[in-house]
Order: structure tokens, then C-alpha cells, then sequence
């Protein structure tokens, strides 16, 4: 068997980041808030931390090199006659508020409703990471995942629902935990016809 290394040249969103150089402005920018944050930069505990805190954000915003419409490129057309939707449902995901810069963390359900193509379904879930590895509004990832769909695989129907809890709301500012924020974009039959919008939504449980 033959063991390809994890990374987005083989189809993987992420593996395991090589411990890149980071440059001294981004150490020293990473230093100058922990200064103002109240901590000396200088002590051992954090010592390597502008590194580690550099590298992490370099993971976190990996999406910004991936193009979300290239896991759709693939399709299937021999589809033995299927023609009702198609459903991934509870797919976690992290991404940041461009605000605060603090963690989203949600799941999304990703459903369409194919013409005559599919895809391999994990690529949904590609599509999402993509988008949610960047900073984001929740309501940007919703139509930015919905419309890539919509706009690639050209589906009769699709439907985004994502559900997330927001740092910058529950660990700051209001500080009120346990709130979560739901946003939906339908497109083409899940957003025109009544009785396809309400099948799809049962489907993922509203």
C-alpha cells in the first residue's frame, strides 16, 4: 500500500503544516499584544508562543489557498436514474469572525437537488472548509458555500443551513453562552416551491 502525504496537493483541504518560517514583523506583532494584552512576552512560558500563535493562523486561514469550486470538478453522471436530493447532513466545522477575529463553531446540513450530475459527497464538506477557512460573517460562508454549489454542479435545487456559536458573542462583549445563530440560503426549487423547501428542511431536522 502506498501512503500519501496528507496535504492540499493530493485533495486534502489541510494535513500536517511544515513548520514554516515566520517572518520577525509577525513574532514581533504577536509580542507586541501580548505587551499590551498585561504578560511580558519574555518569559519562558511564552517565549515560542508568537511562533505557535503565527503557525496556528496560517492553519486557520488555509482556505484562502484552496479554491472551493476544484472539489466540484469531478462529477458522476451515471447516476442509475436517482433524481431526489441529496443531503450531508451535521458536517462540523471552525472558522473566525472577521470582527474579533474569534472562533466560529457550528455545523452545517448541505443538501441539492441534482439535474443530472453528482459528486463524491465529501466534497461538500471541502466546499464548506474552504470558505469557513477564512475570516468570515456566518452569513457570507452560508450564500459563498450555496452559490459554489449552485454555480458548479447546476442543480435544480440547493439548500444551506448552518447553525454555529460565535466567540465573539460568548466569551466577549455580551457574554452570553449557549446562543447559537442559524442561517439558510434555498436556491432554485428548495427556494421557489413550497412543498420541496419544507421536505428538505424535515430532512435536516427543522
Amino acid at each position: 500500500m502506498v501512503h500519501r502525504p496528507a496535504g492540499p496537493e493530493n485533495g486534502d483541504l489541510v494535513g500536517e503544516l511544515p513548520k514554516i518560517a515566520v517572518p520577525e514583523e509577525v513574532a514581533e506583532a504577536i509580542r507586541t499584544l501580548i505587551r499590551w494584552s498585561g504578560d511580558d512576552p519574555t518569559r519562558e512560558g511564552l517565549l515560542d508562543t508568537p511562533q505557535r500563535v503565527a503557525r496556528a493562523w496560517k492553519e486557520y486561514c488555509a482556505g484562502y489557498k484552496d479554491d472551493p469550486a476544484r472539489h466540484l470538478s469531478r462529477i458522476f453522471e451515471e447516476v442509475g436514474g436517482y433524481d431526489d436530493i441529496v443531503l450531508l447532513k451535521d458536517i462540523p466545522f471552525q472558522s473566525h469572525c472577521e470582527h474579533h477575529m474569534a472562533p466560529i463553531i457550528g455545523k452545517a446540513h448541505i443538501a441539492y437537488l441534482p439535474s443530472n450530475r453528482v459528486v463524491g459527497i465529501s466534497k461538500l464538506a471541502r466546499v464548506l472548509h474552504a470558505y469557513a477557512r477564512r475570516l468570515q460573517v456566518q452569513e457570507r460562508l452560508t450564500a459563498e458555500v450555496a452559490n459554489c454549489i449552485w454555480d458548479h454542479l447546476k442543480p435544480l435545487g440547493v439548500a444551506v443551513v448552518i447553525e454555529a456559536s460565535h466567540a465573539c458573542m460568548t466569551a466577549r462583549g455580551v457574554r452570553t453562552p449557549g446562543v447559537a445563530m442559524t442561517t439558510s440560503r434555498m436556491m432554485g426549487l428548495f427556494r421557489d416551491d413550497d412543498r420541496s423547501r419544507k421536505e428538505v428542511l424535515a430532512l435536516m431536522g427543522f
